[in-house]
């Protein structure tokens, strides 16, 4: 947040707002249709109310009756009142879980997902041409109009009513309600608190415990370096600190806006297991499915879908092969797995579970994005039903499911680049890294890592649409030459993708080692990975030379 187009301030939100709304007039002209409005939320950050409700001026001055929070709620409601209300398009103003300093803005279509194609590029040009500020659009006088509405009370009781109706109710009664585990939960310092309150007392589940200093909204985020769970332990050590103090067994976390959910387990030595979002997608992809055949015993799975993004496990795919669901992989960010969920939906097909490693989770399609506040309650409600049923912790299903699905290992952390043109170098050296690759050359990617230990077995690059286990040599998922993307996989049963974030100057990595069920060497699959993925940022991404600082915890 700053002045400049290149930042987050009043007018850069006006344009925006004002290319929405003339974008939104174009598809739907009638008079009807526009009444169906807008819905806008908002965070707890720094000019998030601000920013809101200027946005809301420039609808309202359009003629477009709008949806406004009256108070500050977490992500998934927005998307959930665009569904409930049938709005036209919806906006929340948060920047998740980056430093204090940002902010952003989101928006959703009127099938509640997030935009994709055609839509995003559509509302970009739609925003510069309508550049010059209205005078209106500066009038906060306009939300005094009759035009303006607060869905809050509505889309609140309605959430969690949905919510309820999701937890199969013999576990509320039979486990939930009698379970001795307790929970500490930490907002980090966003908006997640009172709806995961709420979230429990629907489903019974023991009050939280939860973290004083980090409970309410502050945009200082003043106990935390990063606002995000997923970093692990450096972001829960008050979380653990409490947790320890009050004897609870499960930590739970949101990011500022709760659409993330991290958790934490203490094991029998005493000691906190933070669980990656890869493996709380498996504990909870099994999850849905039991949950699915307690509430429908007598229907089949064959039109149940898992969805997960590329760059997260293959555990969801294996459950699938195995119990007879379907399984699709999609590109990186909810916005593909909402839109796909949709086109499953419209077809008559059941949307169980998608979720991203990133710590995001979709339990059902009640709302068409990541929801941690519903993640949160289904999560605990797992941890009480396992500890009354077979007295087991999460990691021991956990372990429980590697026995009969294979054991899936992964890997994924970042380097931070500041200078895109660093980027471009880095990745434009890895298309070319091939026996006599030059600069003429696309596809001239490395065949080995590891001075030949490692063979590359195939490489699908989603910048520039190439892959080579394609019988045409063309990518299936789509393709987007304005990010960086490559994924190999090797002789030995790895995948290892790069790619630049969409939002953060970082080049993640996401490595994963799939065995079959039954096989049993664990640490062996482990430390062939880790050794695999030391050579690949050695070797591909160069640290040292690139100036790339490694990520701190």
């Amino acid at each position: 947040m700053q002045a400049g187009f290149n930042a987050m301030n009043d007018l850069v939100v006006i344009q925006s707002a004002q290319g929405l709304a003339k974008y939104l007039l174009q598809c739907y002209p009638s008079a009807e249709d526009r009444s169906r409005g807008v819905v806008l939320g908002y965070d707890g950050r720094y000019n998030s109310k601000r920013f809101a409700e200027l946005s809301a001026c420039v609808f309202l001055h359009e003629n477009i009756p709008v949806w406004l929070y009256s108070r500050t709620v977490a992500t998934p409601f927005v998307p959930f009142a665009v569904l409930e209300l049938k709005c036209l398009a919806g906006i929340m103003v948060t920047a998740s879980h980056n430093p204090k300093e940002d902010n952003g803005y989101k928006v959703y279509w009127t099938n509640s997902a997030q935009i994709i194609p055609p839509h995003d590029k559509n509302i970009q040009t739609s925003i510069m041409e309508n550049l010059e500020p209205l005078e209106s659009s500066w009038n906060l006088e306009l939300l005094l109009s009759d035009k303006l509405n607060d869905p809050y009370d509505q889309m609140v009781e309605l959430y969690f009513r949905k919510l309820q109706a999701n937890v199969p109710q013999p576990f509320i009664r039979d486990y939930n309600a009698a379970s001795p585990l307790r929970f500490v939960y930490s907002a980090m310092h966003g908006v997640g608190y009172p709806f995961v309150v709420k979230a429990f007392e629907c489903a019974r589940l023991p009050a939280v415990v939860a973290v004083p200093e980090q409970r309410d909204p502050d945009p200082e985020f003043r106990t935390v370096k990063f606002p995000n769970p997923e970093e692990g332990k450096s972001s829960l050590v008050l979380s653990m600190q409490l947790a320890n103090e009050t004897g609870c067994d499960v930590i739970l976390a949101n990011d500022p806006d709760a659409d993330r959910l991290a958790c934490a387990e203490k094991d029998a030595k005493g000691e906190w297991r933070v669980f990656s979002g890869n493996e709380l997608g498996a504990l909870l992809g099994w999850w849905a499915i039991r949950c699915y055949r307690e509430q429908y015993p007598d229907r089949s799975l064959s039109d149940c879908y898992l969805i997960a993004s590329t760059v997260s496990s293959k555990m969801c795919r294996s459950i699938a092969n195995v119990d007879g669901l379907n399984f699709i992989e999609t590109l990186t960010g909810f916005k593909w797995m909402g839109n796909k969920s949709v086109e499953l939906l419209a077809q008559g097909k059941t949307v169980l579970f998608a979720f991203e490693e990133a710590i995001g989770f979709m339990f059902s399609p009640t709302v068409l994005d990541k929801d941690g506040v519903s993640a949160a309650c289904h999560l605990a409600t797992m941890a009480c039903y396992l500890r009354a049923t077979s007295n087991q912790s999460l990691a021991d299903k956990l372990n429980e499911l590697y026995d009969i699905y294979g054991f899936h290992c992964t890997l994924a952390s970042y380097h931070f680049c500041y200078e895109p043109p660093v980027m471009e170098r880095i990745f434009k050296r890895i298309r070319n890294m091939g026996p006599g690759g030059d600069a003429q050359q696309d596809e001239n990617y490395p065949q080995t890592v590891g001075a030949g230990r490692f063979k590359i077995a195939d490489v699908r690059d989603l910048t520039t649409g190439y892959d080579s286990s394609q019988p045409d040599g063309r990518a299936v998922l789509p393709t987007s030459k304005s990010s960086q993307m490559i994924t190999f996989s090797f002789e030995n049963g790895a995948v290892v993708t790069l790619r630049t974030s969409g939002t953060e100057p970082k080049i993640k990595y996401y490595a994963e080692m799939c065995a079959q069920p039954g096989q049993r060497d664990w640490n062996g699959s482990k430390a062939t990975l880790r050794e695999m993925v030391d050579c690949i940022v050695e070797e591909l991404l160069q640290p040292k030379e690139n100036n790339l600082t490694p990520r701190s915890d």
